[in-house]
């Protein structure tokens, strides 16, 4: 397809625009959630030993959650817009159950975490200090259950359950009250759910302790008694509380993953097959480091070039197992096609599903699996460093510790990314990935199946997507450098001890300018 032509596809047009806004929602989410936690917790340890240095790290980290969370519900809007315009045929077919978790998720979690949030903010020096801690832990409270809904609509759109296709109206509908608690119950959404919460903890964790490391450096470095106070007074007992949020969400992230992983692998093969480069059904098959090509349907097809296999790797992490079979792309492309074919309301609505190719773009599924991995170890290093270097009470000034913890602020932000990008493209052609052991089973969910092209709307011409796509990323990278300029300005100020106050009834309202 050439340029013209894609710039003229309303299916090509509209996957751009809403993969492009929902990365630049992305990179915001997990920091707002995690760091709405840590700023509760900064704050629970001021209220509970009186030292002034949490008081300063809650409220100069609560500027930085400010900044981050407003941008959030700006980018946030426009993808409620595209589901009712771009993909009008998909809101239509699956409304009646997607609906259902946003909606609690705007009616409960957003309300809540927005409007103690504003209490929070505005609540400094005029509730008690009691209340005022419980507002900040409300707000963190309603960010954890925002991102529940919301990534139970996502992980139906994983898994189906607890809906049945009516062929009447060609939409799928939910199956009464046992279906909605099925729709929250689903196994997709344990672990997708823990690994994005803990992953959140990585970012948060990460941002904190690469901000605190770098002034703890920097004030240590000035030679001023001052600067040497500051940095073991404030700025060590911070870093080491990021460091330690960095070390518990990168376990929680990595078991999670994996426990996801083995899943994704008996509900979505091909996701993983593609992810893990396994071109055909093998036992005790090798973990590929890099690979460049895509694996063929058949077995005259050009093979893919590979570099550093271990063997039994790949077995073991689907199915701990160095010697299980895993199943590889080539066959399981095979098996969708019985699958398929064996289902009426496919072919009724499909036709022949062997004339669809069902992997998904080979080779950014790849690749965003192991950039979601590698860079997202890197904050393990950091720790490791980090708690190292201020052990028994010792203050770094190691320059080098100051740079690297600067360097490793955006890996956890471009590590999750890539998560969700893996997430999403490797499910394709699907927007919503057919149930298999319903079409297995012959239950009815299994016809609850929803391939990409079919989603798109069919009266909105690519023109117009083409438009609001450039309009979005323009605007949206003009947001994106107010966000970063912004953070760096507050993050570049630092703590001044004569401007925090030790009572909250003395410390004033949160502000961008005390």
């Amino acid at each position: 397809m050439t340029l013209a032509q894609a710039a003229l596809d309303s299916v090509m047009i509209g996957r751009w625009q809403f993969g492009i806004t929902t990365v630049y929602h992305f990179i915001l989410v997990p920091l707002t959630i995690g760091l709405s936690l840590l700023v509760a917790i900064m704050q629970t340890a001021w209220h509970k030993t009186g030292q002034e240095h949490w008081l300063q790290a809650t409220r100069f980290f609560g500027k930085l959650l400010l900044i981050n969370f407003a941008l959030g519900i700006a980018t946030g809007i426009v993808q409620e817009f595209q589901f009712g315009m771009n993909w009008s045929e998909y809101s239509r077919f699956v409304g009646d159950i997607f609906g259902a978790p946003l909606a609690v998720e705007a009616l409960l979690a957003f309300f809540l975490e927005s409007t103690f949030l504003g209490l929070w903010i505005f609540g400094w020096g005029r509730l008690s200090k009691g209340m005022h801690l419980a507002t900040i832990w409300l707000t963190a409270i309603g960010t954890a259950i925002s991102a529940l809904w919301i990534l139970g609509a996502n992980s139906w759109m994983q898994h189906p359950v607890g809906a049945t296709f009516n062929p009447e109206t060609g939409r799928a509908e939910l199956d009464g009250v046992g279906g909605f608690l099925a729709v929250v119950t689903n196994p997709v959404l344990a672990w997708e759910y823990t690994h994005v919460i803990t992953s959140s903890w990585l970012v948060a964790g990460t941002f904190v302790a690469g901000i605190a490391l770098w002034w703890m450096v920097r004030a240590q470095r000035s030679g001023t008694d001052e600067g040497a106070e500051q940095a073991k007074r404030v700025w060590r007992p911070i870093a080491r509380f990021g460091l330690v949020v960095v070390l518990i969400g990168g376990i929680g992230t990595a078991t999670t993953g994996h426990f996801q992983g083995q899943e994704l692998v008996e509900l979505q093969p091909m996701k993983m097959a593609a992810a893990e480069g396994v071109c055909v059904d093998t036992e005790g098959a090798a973990f590929t480091v890099a690979q460049f090509g895509s694996c063929p349907l058949g077995d005259d097809g050009a093979q893919p070039t590979k570099f550093i296999e271990v063997p039994g790797v790949a077995a073991f992490m689907s199915h701990n197992s160095f010697t299980a079979e895993v199943q590889g792309v080539a066959d399981i492309q095979k098996r969708m096609v019985d699958l398929l074919n064996s289902n009426a309301d496919f072919t009724a609505k499909y036709g022949d599903a062997a004339q669809y190719d069902f992997r998904p773009p080979q080779m950014v599924t790849f690749w965003s699996f192991r950039f979601m991995i590698g860079l997202g170890m890197v904050a393990f290093l950091l720790a490791a460093w980090g708690l190292w270097a201020t052990r028994k009470g010792a203050v770094s000034d190691s320059k080098a510790l100051g740079v690297f913890a600067l360097i490793n602020l955006p890996l956890p932000f471009i590590a999750a990314t890539f998560g969700w990008i893996f997430t999403e493209i490797g499910r394709q052609p699907w927007v919503v990935v057919p149930n298999l052991q319903g079409l297995e089973s012959g239950d009815p969910v299994g016809s609850v199946l929803l391939m990409t092209d079919a989603g798109i709307s069919t009266t909105v011409p690519a023109a117009q997507v083409l438009v609001t796509l450039i309009g979005f990323t323009v605007l949206y990278a003009v947001l994106g450098v107010i966000w970063f300029l912004l953070l760096k300005r507050y993050a570049q100020e630092g703590i001044h001890s004569a401007s925090a106050k030790k009572d909250s009834g003395d410390a004033g309202a949160l502000a961008f300018g005390y």
